[in-house]
């Protein structure tokens, strides 16, 4: 009997699928929310662009040293690929154990719950309560209340699941198509903003009461690296990117510099509109300046516009971040059915089931935002440690093939690890019981580990 080949992954997507996967992850509601935290925390504008300026500088340099790891190593997984080779298959376990379970699926739910509250502006009833669960899964301890809009969240999981399902290539169209309308729709506020003859450049050299000092610039840059976040999920798709040693370094780099304009641009057309102290406000700083600019209408047109964003935001975590589930099973650390390959449509196609599931149950709990909020300490241990491993492979394997080499080496690299620590630090002494929650979350994962490694 003849035995048919085990389906592998294809690399179907091109340059500018892989420069929309960048672009349309990053950018998704941040840019809507963050401006008013940023300037509580700083007080005036022209630091509110600084605290942008540098971390958009920090995240590309991450991207430039990604570009070299991602180049050499073009794998399924991104981290978790350069922390295997780096430092060893437990640190890589622990990555995946984290995006598996709190990290990537907890973001997923946190976009698609997103994504229907600003659907609720058109159609209030998603905010209605469907059901009231007398147990008590709620917060502190209460029943658990289902909304309508969760069922919705849940049902947007389930499509985007069921789109990337079907062949990578068919994710990453959509991913093409709904990244250029969400710029789009970014870049006519911005003009409109900046056109409309409301706003005034006074309001560039207005300030607020705020935190102030090293205390709130760490504030505001938790903001923007939480806006910037997703730069690297690109990474996680290497295996299926066509001639990946050129085109991933331009996506990481281009799609990068491409967010930072846009970010700053929207931030110019905020402050022209809206004084330090309106932005400080308000909740939605682009749906007040665009109320300020066209009324109501103005309000709906960034409630569509922050949808669309958020729509290619998140299909762009289902379409990268299965793939890191994927990679732990292929390794052997993970559920053996996760590394399967569907043999039609060559995507992996149990890690995208299973990812999707998981987050979709999180949006049913509702407690995917605490999770969220207690994985970030750990997770930027650990992206700290895959930017590093730059520096370990150059020692550990100098004859690594190097496509591309991150520009700036070491600098550049060190420079992203020595902020990555001070941000741990500053979080640490600002939230010790939600930092010390994050670790233990990550060690649960050590019997799994141990559990699988067994079985190998």
């Amino acid at each position: 009997m003849t035995t048919l080949p085990r389906a592998e992954l294809r690399r179907e997507l091109g340059l500018w699928a892989a420069v929309a996967i960048v672009v349309g992850t990053v950018i998704g509601s941040g840019i809507f929310l963050v401006p008013k935290n940023m300037v509580n925390a700083v007080g005036s504008p022209e630091l509110v662009f600084a605290v942008w300026i540098f971390g958009g500088v920090l995240s590309l340099a991450g991207a430039l040293t990604y570009a070299e790891l991602a180049a050499a190593m073009p794998e399924a997984g991104g981290e978790y690929v350069y922390l295997r080779e780096a430092y060893g298959p437990l640190w890589a376990f622990l990555y995946g154990w984290t995006q598996m379970w709190v990290a990537k699926s907890g973001s997923i739910a946190t976009l698609a719950t997103a994504f229907f509250l600003y659907l609720s502006n058109f159609f209030p009833q998603l905010e209605g309560t469907l059901c009231v669960i007398p147990l008590p899964l709620g917060a502190n301890g209460s029943p658990l209340e289902i909304r309508n809009g969760q069922l919705f969240a849940m049902l947007v999981i389930v499509i985007l699941a069921a789109i990337n399902y079907f062949g990578v290539r068919f994710g990453g169209g959509v991913q093409v198509a709904v990244t250029i309308v969400k710029v789009v729709l970014i870049a006519a506020l911005i003009v409109i903003g900046l056109t409309a003859g409301v706003g005034t450049t006074n309001n560039f050299t207005s300030s607020t009461a705020a935190t102030g000092g090293l205390s709130g610039f760490f504030v505001a840059l938790v903001a923007v690296l939480w806006a910037y976040d997703g730069w690297n999920n690109v990474a996680m798709i290497s295996s299926e990117i066509h001639e990946p040693q050129k085109n991933l370094p331009k996506a990481l780099i281009l799609g990068t510099l491409g967010v930072i304009v846009i970010y700053l641009l929207a931030n110019v057309a905020y402050f022209f509109v809206l004084s330090a102290s309106e932005v400080g406000k308000t909740d939605r700083v682009a749906a007040a300046m665009m109320d300020r600019v066209m009324g109501t209408k103005g309000a709906a047109a960034v409630s569509l516009a922050a949808m669309i964003s958020i729509f290619a935001a998140l299909n762009g975590s289902i379409l990268t971040g299965a793939r890191v589930p994927f990679a732990m099973s292929r390794d052997g650390v993970f559920f053996r059915a996760v590394g399967v390959v569907h043999p039609k449509w060559n995507t992996p196609s149990v890690s995208i089931l299973a990812m999707s599931a998981w987050a979709a149950l999180l949006v049913l709990s509702g407690r995917y935002e605490q999770l969220f909020t207690y994985v970030i300490f750990s997770s930027w241990i650990l992206y700290g440690m895959a930017t590093a491993s730059v520096l370990v492979l150059r020692k550990k394997r100098p004859d690594m093939h190097r496509p591309y080499r991150t520009l700036g080496y070491p600098f550049v690299p060190v420079v992203f690890v020595l902020v990555a620590a001070a941000l741990l630090i500053s979080t640490l002494q600002a939230s010790p019981r939600e930092s010390i929650l994050g670790i233990l979350i990550i060690v649960a994962g050590l019997p799994f580990y141990a559990y699988w490694r067994k079985r190998v």
